[in-house]
């Protein structure tokens, strides 16, 4: 029996494509969690800005304006971070099929050293037996020679 698992290669590919995929959640997390910042930081612009009460109509437009511009890039960031999460998503069903992927191969490997396991103790057993039958006949040959 060959006692080289000849998949060891794909099995590396496959931890490799695995790694990929972590490191690309890892990626999608950090990118959920800026976009979670911005959304904070663009909900205290929009609440730290107030709509002027006093002043020319200009001013007070102007500042209505303002506000819609902040929640224009309140909705922005709040955008991003749900195209965030839907990336995540994509990627961690990505991780998961390396990870299956990778197991599947794994589990060959597994088996073929237990195959291996086997076929050795196989080839032991039948050396103890022949070691013994030739041990009994040896035996029987000085004993037998003697009488």
């Amino acid at each position: 029996m060959n006692r080289f698992f000849r998949l060891s290669p794909v099995l590396r590919a496959r931890k490799a494509q695995e790694d990929a995929a972590k490191g690309a959640v890892i990626q999608s997390r950090a990118q959920i969690k800026d976009a979670e910042d911005l959304v904070r930081r663009k909900r205290l612009d929009l609440v730290g800005s107030e709509a002027p009460t006093e002043g020319s109509a200009r001013a007070i437009v102007a500042g209505l304006v303002a506000r819609q511009s902040l929640a224009g890039a309140l909705m922005s960031a709040q955008r991003m971070v749900t195209e965030a999460e839907d990336l995540e998503r994509e990627r961690m069903a990505v991780l998961a099929e390396a990870a299956k992927r990778r197991r599947a191969v794994e589990m060959l490997g597994e088996r073929h050293a237990e195959m291996v396991r086997a076929n050795d103790l196989r080839k032991d057993q039948a050396d103890l037996d022949e070691i013994a039958v030739t041990t009994k006949a040896r035996n029987a040959a000085r004993g037998g020679g003697a009488e």
